[in-house]
């Protein structure tokens, strides 16, 4: 009997890990765009990015770092300025991009950065307090997650490229 069990608990230990790899591997197989569709917590993202069009190219090889403020970092914006950003989708366009660097940069390389150039042009600060990763002002909530074209971190504040708010974060 005690065989029986051992055997019973370890084909339910190995059908759980099989599952945890499986559901790993479907991660790792959606791009950034997809995973942040499939995280739930950045529909606000999202729908700027579908605004700015700048879906297909966050789709594209890569690789990419996306530093992605969650809807609660976007409701701490003015209302007064997402709508002056839809408004205005090169304005629109620039701040989206001011959230992605070009490259894979994990979270262990990104403590080791004082700065990072992202592909709207101007740098990022970043910086490690407390153990935690900060961009500009924005602190790093949950980092490395995995997509096929690149990495996000999720970041608490949404961050405003200098020419538009001499580096002022929400």
């Amino acid at each position: 009997m005690g065989f029986l069990r051992r055997w019973h608990l370890a084909g339910a230990l190995l059908i759980a890990l099989g599952w945890f790899a499986t559901s790993s591997a479907r991660a790792a197989e959606r791009d950034i765009v997809d995973t942040a569709i499939a995280a739930g917590s950045f529909k606000t993202l999202v729908k700027l990015v579908q605004e700015a069009g700048l879906v297909d190219a966050l789709r594209g090889e890569g690789p990419f770092t996306v530093f992605a403020p969650t809807d609660e970092a976007f409701a701490k914006l003015p209302k007064a300025t997402v709508e002056a950003l839809l408004k205005d989708k090169e304005a629109l366009r620039q701040v989206l991009l001011y959230h992605v660097v070009s490259g894979k940069v994990m979270s262990n390389q990104a403590a080791g950065l004082k700065s990072a150039k992202t592909l709207q042009g101007s740098n990022i600060n970043i910086s490690t307090r407390a153990g935690k990763v900060r961009i500009n002002r924005a602190t790093v909530v949950k980092a490395d997650i995995q997509a096929t074209n690149g990495v996000i971190h999720v970041i608490d504040t949404v961050i405003l490229p200098p020419k538009q708010t001499k580096q002022k974060s929400y």
